[in-house]
């Protein structure tokens, strides 16, 4: 992580002038031309891109895994001070443009998503091709996620960057991700990262399985299941890609949640499931995922609960799990009619005693009704465990079509969509789009 510090001056010139402006284009000429102008300047843009997507209360990870885990009752407040917090626990009409964390996600996945074009738009200066490669393959993953995160949480959202963007459906912005990461793909097939480019980029990130994964997440939530499950075949299980962090640029959930205990922290030790989704009490994930707190506060019911990747400030957040991989591919299968696949890829998940993040059910094969519905429930109750506080569950609540928001007492989320940003209404009125219901 200190390759953040190494180039810190010019990181913090060029992206925090950027966030001046609603457009989220960058203001400051001559700095972008510095930047831009240099192989280093270049990767040093690439650093403050995962610098901005990770670090702190306004990071787009804290943002996305904060709402998600409200809307969708993984996590509760502890402290209703934490206003917009408590906002987005209530849900429905509580949840309003002004809300902090919300603005955050938006604004910042917009501003990593500017800052990447940046990257894509000057790479081609770069004469040594694996250097070349390695600038837009980190660009690519990134500017991904940032329209990722947007078509997760809202309806619709701008795709290209520029003043009064227009905004495109949700559907659309998944494939603009989709293709980005494929452009990605090809380009690294040909020539691979250099050294040079590794040697000092932030490390953590394996890009070429990266790439596949997030391809095969995008391409499940964009209902393309034949993309989805020729994505995640290519993804090697044996590899760990991830968010690094120290005590300097630290694990933001961490720090702001279970090192703090005074924001949220999870509802309970049984991933807060009931009814048709509860936990087998065997489940050696449910050990994992809730550690002993060292001094639980007043406030808490739980006593414990420090999700594995969040329990310090030096702890790496995964891009993506192999228990990701391996129920897409159970799912697209199941979608598919393809029963006896779909449940082969979903006992590698449940049989699993550990892979490479230390992750195991060690739990018996699915024995229940060969049906699609059975087993896309199965499914979804496995993706609630295995990717606990990943940021996906709105989205995979959506998918599978659990009990909407506003609907039912027994809703498991409080949104179906949240409502786009003040900020961004106030900056673009001509092409925001009305809120949704709820």
């Amino acid at each position: 992580m200190k390759k953040y510090l190494i180039y810190s001056s010019l990181i913090m010139t060029m992206l925090v002038a950027s966030s001046c402006k609603e457009e989220y284009t960058n203001p400051s000429s001559a700095n972008l031309e510095q930047a831009t102008g240099s192989v280093n300047g270049l990767i040093a843009v690439a650093n403050g891109i995962q610098f901005r997507y990770t670090v702190g209360r306004a990071s787009p990870i804290y943002a996305l895994i904060s709402a998600n885990g409200l809307t969708t009752k993984e996590l509760t407040v502890l402290n209703a001070g934490n206003t917009d917090e408590e906002f987005l626990r209530l849900g429905g009409s509580n949840v309003q443009g002004p809300n902090s964390v919300l603005s955050n996600l938006w604004n910042q996945s917009n501003l990593v998503k500017a800052n990447a074009e940046i990257i894509l738009k000057n790479a081609g200066n770069v004469q040594e091709l694996g250097t070349r490669s390695g600038l837009i393959a980190y660009a690519s993953i990134f500017k991904a996620l940032a329209l990722g995160n947007l078509a997760t949480c809202w309806e619709q959202a701008p795709i290209e960057v520029g003043e009064n963007a227009k905004f495109s459906p949700r559907a659309d912005v998944l494939k603009a991700a989709i293709a980005t990461l494929e452009s990605a793909a090809t380009t690294v097939s040909a020539n691979a990262p250099s050294a040079y480019f590794n040697s000092f980029v932030v490390t953590g990130i394996d890009i070429p399985n990266t790439i596949q994964a997030l391809i095969a997440r995008y391409a499940i939530m964009a209902g393309d299941n034949d993309k989805a499950l020729a994505a995640a075949a290519r993804v090697d299980l044996t590899r760990r890609s991830a968010f690094s962090f120290d005590d300097i640029s630290r694990n933001p959930i961490f720090d702001n949640t279970f090192g703090n205990r005074n924001v949220t922290e999870p509802v309970n030790r049984t991933f807060n499931l009931s009814g048709d989704l509860a936990v087998n009490a065997a489940d050696k994930r449910i050990a994992y995922y809730f550690q002993p707190a060292p001094v639980p506060p007043a406030t808490s019911t739980l006593n414990s609960g420090r999700a594995s990747f969040f329990n310090a400030n030096n702890a790496q957040i995964p891009v993506y799990l192999p228990g990701e991989m391996s129920l897409i591919l159970a799912e697209a299968n199941a979608r598919k009619g393809n029963i006896d696949a779909a449940i082969t890829e979903l006992n590698k998940v449940l049989t699993k005693r550990t892979d490479v993040w230390l992750i195991g059910a060690d739990l018996p094969a699915y024995a229940g009704e060969r049906t699609a519905v059975a087993v896309l429930t199965e499914i979804y109750r496995n993706r609630c465990i295995e990717l606990y506080l990943s940021g996906l569950k709105l989205e995979d609540s959506r998918r599978f079509s659990r009990p909407v928001a506003g609907t039912t007492a027994t809703a498991e989320r409080t949104r179906n969509f949240y409502p786009y940003p003040l900020s961004e209404r106030d900056n673009n009125k001509a092409n925001t789009p009305a809120d949704p219901a709820i």
